[in-house]
């Protein structure tokens, strides 16, 4: 049999897809709600010695609960509650089960790692720049590491590791098994960005 005589019918089926959800703000909220942050943010660290090259600093995980951040999670919540509609969850209730800032200077990054115990993660960034707006995305399918063969080009089926560009006024939602990391920050300025967990109220 010369060629593809030999084939009928042939697909690729997808399954089990790890997704994303990118949202970008619109400008006037942007506006209205980094500067609340950004005050508070300052407030917390006024007693801090400043961060020097390549070290970073998180703040409390109960932001959510704070005046500053209400609009921040009203976007949150009508986010997630959005996932939950595209995924045919019939939990309605959820809530943040925690929430916090992540300032890195030049140089700090942020290691792989993943928020157990969750059913949903995400960062909303506060302030980017280039050379620190990024975020990497690794493949959760573990057994897909035993064996790395080399590929002519890095393709969406290949790879393991998947780069997500933002900017000021981004919110990403994600699984929260999903590991995540961030490089070195390149710029001269700090990134500052938001994390938030989210979990079904009734668990």
């Amino acid at each position: 049999m010369a060629g593809d005589a030999w084939i009928a019918a042939a697909d690729v089926i997808p399954m089990f897809p790890t997704l994303v959800w990118k949202i970008q703000l619109k400008a006037e909220m942007n506006k209205a709600i980094n500067p609340m942050i950004l005050v508070a943010l300052a407030r917390m660290r006024r007693e801090a010695p400043q961060l020097a090259l390549g070290h970073g600093w998180q703040s409390p995980q109960r932001l959510h609960e704070l005046e500053e951040f209400s609009d921040l999670v009203s976007c949150i919540d009508k986010a997630a509650r959005s996932v939950l509609r595209f995924l045919r969850i019939t939990y309605d209730a959820v809530e943040i089960s925690g929430c916090w800032a992540t300032v890195l200077t030049q140089g700090a990054a942020h290691k792989a790692h993943h928020h157990p115990n969750n059913f949903l993660s995400g960062v909303y960034y506060v302030r980017v720049a280039p050379g620190a707006d990024s975020i990497n995305f690794h493949d959760p399918r573990n057994q897909t590491g035993i064996i790395r063969p080399p590929v002519a080009e890095l393709t969406a089926e290949n790879t393991d590791q998947v780069v997500v560009r933002v900017k000021e006024g981004t919110l990403l939602m994600f699984p929260s098994y999903l590991q995540h990391s961030v490089d070195a920050n390149a710029s001269d300025e700090e990134r500052i960005s938001i994390s938030f967990n989210i979990m079904f109220s009734a668990f």
